[in-house]
């Protein structure tokens, strides 16, 4: 909540599965061009928020299995969890809400009375969030029996069914859109209220977050059957709220350009990076570009080039620190691509920055940390970076004055010799 000083330019709030997160893309190309676009655009004034109907133990577990960004904010378990940054804090203020008209035991004891329930995971039962597989034939009827129910036993819950099969039961005050107008809330009362929102789902539980006032609001082309209905029944008309034409994080891509919330060309779109006007290059910008050409040049997605090597070398000065601890020059660094050009052709093999933060520490001079990652195939790396960048003319690109890595804990490459700058 700390990280910006003024309020966000953009919000985005997201759903993971199937809508940040496409489970039949393979290569996760749409996430890896949200991801580009993210760090190089709007991380250093923005907010992304991560909105799931996952358990923090499945939420953890898909980050290890997908190239996805860390948010500057996680509600989890269908909006009943809400954490704040890298160390996932949680919001106490948000607990004590949820504990009014709450009582799981009697959840438990009513919801055993029904056959059709069929619990999911322990992962997936949370204080404020029991959780069943149910067909959906007899969804409708087993939910109004519950809301009687509870009803009667005096206590205000919350069913939301949702992708054709699940049922979570929560306090009435709990949800997906109530968290968001919670941290809305809470923003406007520090006087940081973002200038926009986007909210962005593709099935029933994501519906509440269309429905928070001055939100626009995108459902990704994959969009369930219970969300579309939703929209036809309550939202059709409404300019705020658009049904995308492409699949998952591209429609969330496509989204902030409809509504014109700011730029959205990620830097994997441009493949000819002098395109780019120097003068608007920021250092996460710059950094972001770095990293795409060396993926480029292992995967030999662009020509074997000295012109280009050189180039690169004009650009670096000073020290490279390996995360071994090891030193050498930064000029020998990039001279060592010439070797490893195409060594991962048709491989599985990418990298991608995550939580970059740029401080200006003179007129012409910038210190910047970031997380750097390397998939390739089945094994996933990390290290985290911090450099030195300086600019002396704005019409020219930024130099690399001094770079130092170290690994990130768990993701430390059994050949560290392959882990270059």
């Amino acid at each position: 909540m700390d990280r910006l000083a003024s309020p966000a330019r953009l919000m985005i709030v997201s759903d993971l599965d199937h809508t940040m997160v496409d489970h039949h893309d393979p290569e996760n190309l749409s996430l890896l061009r949200f991801n580009a676009l993210w760090e190089a655009k709007y991380r250093h004034d923005s907010l992304l928020v991560f909105s799931t109907g996952r358990s923090p133990t499945l939420y953890k577990q898909l980050r290890k299995e997908k190239p996805m960004l860390t948010p500057d904010i996680t509600i989890m378990s269908v909006g009943t969890e809400i954490t704040y940054g890298n160390l996932m804090v949680p919001d106490d203020g948000w607990v004590g809400i949820l504990n009014q008209k709450w009582d799981r035991n009697i959840v438990t004891e009513e919801t055993s009375k029904l056959p059709e329930l069929k619990l999911q995971s322990d992962t997936e039962q949370r204080p404020h969030k029991v959780s069943f597989y149910v067909d959906k034939a007899k969804a409708q009827e087993v939910t109004k029996f519950l809301s009687q129910r509870f009803q009667e036993r005096g206590l205000d819950i919350k069913i939301i069914y949702s992708g054709g099969m699940d049922l979570d039961i929560l306090p009435q005050g709990a949800g997906k859109g109530q968290a968001l107008a919670y941290l809305l809330s809470k923003f406007k009362s520090q006087g940081k209220l973002p200038v926009n929102t986007l909210a962005c789902g593709d099935s029933g539980n994501d519906a509440e977050l269309f429905s928070i006032p001055d939100v626009y609001g995108v459902m990704v082309s994959n969009a369930q059957e219970e969300l579309l209905q939703w929209y036809g029944e309550n939202a059709k008309g409404n300019p705020k709220i658009w049904h995308a034409t492409e699949r998952c994080a591209a429609g969330i891509i496509q989204a902030i350009g409809h509504f014109s919330l700011g730029p959205n060309q990620s830097p994997r779109d441009i493949m000819d990076f002098s395109e780019c006007k120097k003068e608007t290059i920021t250092p996460g910008h710059e950094i972001v570009m770095f990293f795409l050409f060396f993926e480029r040049w292992r995967r030999a997605e662009i020509e074997n080039s000295d012109i280009s090597l050189e180039s690169l070398k004009a650009a670096c000065s000073g020290v490279y620190v390996h995360p071994s601890g090891s030193e050498e020059l930064l000029h020998n660094s990039i001279a060592l691509l010439k070797k490893c050009y195409g060594d991962k052709e048709g491989r599985p093999y990418r990298i991608w920055v995550d939580r970059g933060v740029s401080t200006q520490i003179s007129p012409d001079t910038w210190l910047v940390k970031f997380d750097k990652w390397e998939i390739s195939g089945e094994e996933q790396h990390g290290a985290r970076v911090t450099a030195l960048l300086s600019r002396k003319d704005s019409s020219k690109g930024f130099t690399w004055v001094h770079v130092q890595e170290t690994w990130l804990d768990g993701y430390v490459p059994k050949d560290a010799s392959t882990w270059f700058f």
